[in-house]
């Protein structure tokens, strides 16, 4: 399920898209996508490949094969990685896997373990 934004005028978590509008259904505000994003209150969440979001130390795993680029290693399925920072970034988690060491992944390559 997708993360909607809060209500802004009276802090609602009840709050349901309409089109490209969010409308919350305790005070009948209506705001829209576009003015949220400009406003900078909303930070970008990242989530893994099912959907769940992650945080600053959760541990991941990988669910597919990826090579290293600029080397002959591969980073296995079912690899996991402990203590992730979220960065900025087309690979928006810095970690280090045991063996390989510093890395950047993308998001879309790990589930929350």
């Amino acid at each position: 399920m997708s993360q909607l934004p809060p209500c802004p005028q009276c802090g609602s978590e009840y709050t349901y898209a309409d089109n490209l509008l969010f409308v919350c259904p305790e005070c009948a505000h209506e705001w829209s996508s576009v003015e949220t994003a400009e406003d900078g209150e909303e930070s970008k969440v990242v989530t893994d490949a099912h959907g769940s979001p992650l945080a600053d130390g959760d541990s991941v795993t990988v669910i597919k094969d990826l090579k290293i680029k600029g080397s002959s290693q591969v980073v296995k399925v079912g690899t996991k990685v402990k203590s992730i920072r979220l960065v900025d970034g087309d690979h928006d988690i810095d970690c280090k896997i045991d063996g390989i060491g510093a890395m950047k992944l993308k998001s879309e390559f790990v589930k929350k373990a």
